[in-house]
């Protein structure tokens, strides 16, 4: 039995109930039950509507091709002197990613990191500029936050280069996807 057909009979759902609950087509989880794999959208949008995980519909992940593996490589890599740049450190992967056309779950995590990365950055430059100013800390120690943070960024980018070059299927550490 197929196993979207399943978790819906477990919700004591109709097709068209499934339909209104997760604004998929009744077509498409007719599909679906006959079949077709759930994909991106369509797989989130019926796990959310379902209460469960995107793994419950027992599909595999498949491991990266290899254009694909080599594109998030050097998505990733191409983060590491944009460090001290932080915007650029954002919008160069994901124009990468649009142009290139290598929108993969791998690129979307890469790119997350950076997001995230830079958002803690900016906040610990607004602590470090508190300290400075408003509470008078006068201590040439407060720029070594700036520089562990710039290293912890090269270390994550170089591991997460490290991880892609030898496994297929590599794992990001991190593992963050807002993206």
């Amino acid at each position: 039995m197929n196993k979207l057909l399943l978790l819906r009979e477990q919700c004591n759902l109709t097709q068209e109930e499934l339909a209104q609950k997760s604004g998929i087509s009744v077509r498409t989880i007719q599909r679906l039950e006959a079949g077709q794999v759930p994909k991106g959208y369509t797989l989130r949008a019926l796990a959310a509507a379902l209460g469960v995980d995107e793994a419950s519909f027992g599909i595999a992940e498949e491991p990266q091709d290899a254009k694909q593996l080599k594109w998030c490589k050097l998505i990733n890599l191409c983060t590491l002197p944009l460090l001290l740049l932080p915007p650029l450190n954002i919008l160069v992967p994901l124009a990468m990613i649009i142009v290139k056309k290598q929108d993969c779950r791998l690129a979307r995590q890469l790119v997350s990191l950076q997001f995230i990365w830079t958002l803690i950055a900016g906040l610990l430059l607004l602590v470090v500029m508190m300290l400075h100013d408003w509470l008078g800390v006068k201590s040439q120690y407060t720029i070594l936050i700036a520089v562990v943070w710039l290293l912890a960024g090269a270390v994550m980018i170089i591991r997460n280069a490290m991880e892609m070059a030898r496994s297929n299927n590599p794992r990001i550490f991190p593992n963050l996807t807002i993206y």
